[in-house]
């Protein structure tokens, strides 16, 4: 291990306060308010701290901005609870979410016996509590647990199962980097040692944005998302969950229905959208962020004219 794990508790407290203190964006984004189906509407759109839900979020002021809407950006919330509880309180109008997050974390409910259409479902549910799902997009960013690409091939790890029987055996390897959300969720860490039957030696809870470049240097193993362009940049094999434990993580709009039945033109406008938005493609605007240093409102902008959603 390279780097010691004071070094990175400091390290990665230094991180949240740097969220705390700038993560969260208050006022008008740069785009006035002009003519269009939203004009004369005023929306806050929200976003979590990472960089595929900022990406998204820029995406979403973009093209309502290009329909006449004055937004106001408040992106960089951290944490699914804080940010959905933003949008129940009318803090933020919209944000993008998961649905396995809204069927686990919103509803409560657990990833045993998940519906054949978890949207539909999550959906369905969910109005009762006055929030509306958005048809979703062509991507899914799960839950995944990842390691350096050498160390997959020398050890013929390629499966959750694989991971198992390497941890089992060799528990004094056995570190894994992940972050809060992810250790405390039953759709997260528990439930999945639960489901393949080990337990990592050593947990290193790591800002998400940390995990990546740690992955074989303090941890062996690491959380990561499926649609991260970083773990490419990074080397890293993403390990199979052969046995199906993470649940769906369909990306979709979430708004309040109010929202919605005022201004229904926004359904209308995000829907091609979403449609647009693949695997393949929210992992090469997501890398351009992370990989590139670009600004996620430059990315989302030159992502949606070329793409031809606004002039």
């Amino acid at each position: 291990m390279k780097t010691s794990r004071k070094a990175l508790a400091v390290l990665a407290a230094g991180a949240g306060i740097a969220l705390a203190l700038t993560g969260c964006s208050t006022g008008d984004s740069k785009a006035p308010a002009g003519d269009g189906e939203l004009s004369g509407a005023s929306i806050t759109v929200g976003s979590k701290e990472f960089t595929e839900s900022h990406v998204l979020a820029q995406i979403t002021a973009l093209a309502l901005e290009n329909a006449g809407a004055k937004i106001t950006d408040q992106t960089g919330i951290s944490g699914s609870a804080t940010v959905r509880e933003a949008l129940v309180s009318k803090e933020i109008d919209i944000y993008w979410d998961y649905t396995g997050t809204g069927w686990v974390n919103v509803l409560g409910n657990t990833t045993e016996n998940l519906p054949a259409d978890l949207h539909a479902a999550v959906a369905e549910a969910d109005a009762a509590n006055g929030i509306a799902w958005l048809e979703p997009a062509n991507f899914e960013n799960t839950y995944r647990i990842a390691v350096k690409s050498d160390f997959a091939k020398a050890n013929g790890i390629a499966t959750m199962t694989d991971v198992a029987d390497y941890v089992n055996a060799n528990p004094k390897d056995a570190a894994i980097c992940a972050a809060s959300e992810f250790i405390n969720r039953d759709d997260g860490l528990p439930g999945l040692q639960d489901a393949y039957g080990f337990k990592f030696s050593e947990i290193v809870e790591l800002d998400l944005n940390l995990i990546y470049t740690q992955i074989g240097e303090s941890c062996s193993f690491g959380e990561v998302f499926s649609t991260d362009a970083r773990v490419i940049s990074n080397d890293l094999t993403v390990i199979d969950d052969n046995d199906g434990f993470f649940v769906e993580y369909a990306g979709a709009v979430t708004l309040r229905q109010e929202t919605l039945d005022e201004y229904p033109a926004i359904a209308t406008i995000l829907a091609p959208i979403s449609e647009a938005l693949t695997n393949e493609a929210i992992t090469e605007l997501n890398g351009k962020v992370d990989n590139d240093g670009e600004d996620p409102r430059d990315v989302a902008e030159e992502w949606l004219t070329a793409e031809g959603f606004i002039a």
